[in-house]
């Protein structure tokens, strides 16, 4: 698999491309399975529609890799917690995590087991996905699902969140515990089930500072890796914390990919992680607007990373409002631009 070989850093004959959020509402081949379900919930739970798009942005765009079409929340759900996607509002979680009552009211091994249907739709996928195409299972890093846990929602301030880290760390560091040693479970039975490769999506690292990330982010996403590589050394792991470029000097763990979102320079990443790690990203997402905008995104990504270990991607996930013909566009640019 060419996505697999350049996880590992291995020569391959162009720089493989995927988006994040490939499998989306941008896609009117998408909708129409949403629609069918009913709701984003029961799609993530029906494995037979969620192997059917997981597989449609392959087959349209002609990307290198699928993503396991799923939630980061789902572990949370499965934990215990009541989630509802509401209109405007996006996913909520009713009764947030307030105390170690709430906390101990969480499952960590019945978490693993209700996400059945998460690891039969990864049977099913990859049952039906080209043999040289990978697929790419994930989960939200500790912090950012703990986060939706104490806030109950998204949120632009991390208040509540922020208030549990400074005033009572021991409470966040269990309930940051609880929630990672459910997330090995869970990507270990993803990679049993199938998946080629693992990310982990840190969204909300950029509401740390240097201290706080490595203490409350990093060091349990690192845990998590040392787990799963011990395990399953054939399987590259992809750490994407966004927003933390003052931070790279500092970066270390035992993964083989690091994902770039597009705030951070590609040069810097470079500079200061490319002998590293394989690095993934990181054009602006906006750019997929104008065909022109993406042919200037293109080139400096590829000649800043000519001759580098790299995989093409977005710095962050596509947006719903752009067209296919422009994703599409995007994907044999990247392909073409980079065959030796």
């Amino acid at each position: 698999m060419i996505f697999v070989d350049a996880c590992f850093g291995k020569k391959t004959p162009y720089t493989p491309v995927w988006m994040m959020r490939q499998a989306g509402r941008y896609l009117p081949e998408y909708m129409k399975v949403r629609d069918e379900a009913g709701d984003f919930l029961s799609l993530c739970k029906d494995p037979q529609k969620a192997c059917e798009v997981t597989i449609q942005p392959v087959d349209i765009l002609g990307v290198d890799a699928a993503i396991l079409f799923s939630d980061i929340l789902v572990v949370p759900l499965e934990m215990g917690m009541k989630l509802e996607f509401l209109k405007d509002e996006g996913p909520v979680f009713s009764k947030p995590i307030l105390n170690y009552k709430d906390l101990d009211m969480l499952s960590v091994e019945e978490s693993a087991k209700k996400l059945e249907y998460v690891y039969e739709a990864i049977r099913l996928i990859r049952a039906k996905l080209s043999k040289d195409k990978a697929l790419i299972g994930f989960c939200g890093a500790p912090w950012t699902l703990a986060t939706y846990m104490i806030e109950g929602k998204g949120t632009k301030t991390y208040a509540k969140v922020k208030k549990v880290l400074y005033s009572e760390p021991d409470f966040l560091h269990a309930l940051l515990r609880k929630v990672t040693d459910a997330l090995k479970l869970y990507m270990q039975n993803q990679i049993e089930s199938g998946v080629n490769a693992i990310q982990i999506f840190d969204s909300w690292a950029s509401a740390l500072e240097e201290s706080a990330f490595f203490e409350f982010s990093w060091s349990y996403m690192k845990e998590l890796c040392d787990y799963l590589k011990a395990r399953y050394p054939h399987i590259p792991i992809i750490m994407f914390p966004k927003g933390v470029s003052g931070f790279l000097d500092k970066i270390d763990g035992n993964f083989d990919v690091f994902g770039v979102d597009w705030s951070t320079p590609i040069e810097l990443a470079k500079e200061k992680l490319g002998d590293k790690y394989v690095l993934q990203g990181n054009m602006e997402p906006t750019r997929l607007y104008s065909k022109e905008a993406i042919d200037i995104g293109v080139d400096k990504i590829v000649k800043v990373m000519k001759n580098r270990r790299h995989i093409f991607n977005l710095g962050h996930g596509i947006l719903p409002d752009i067209s296919v013909e422009n994703a599409k566009y995007f994907v044999r640019l990247v392909q073409e631009r980079t065959s030796i």
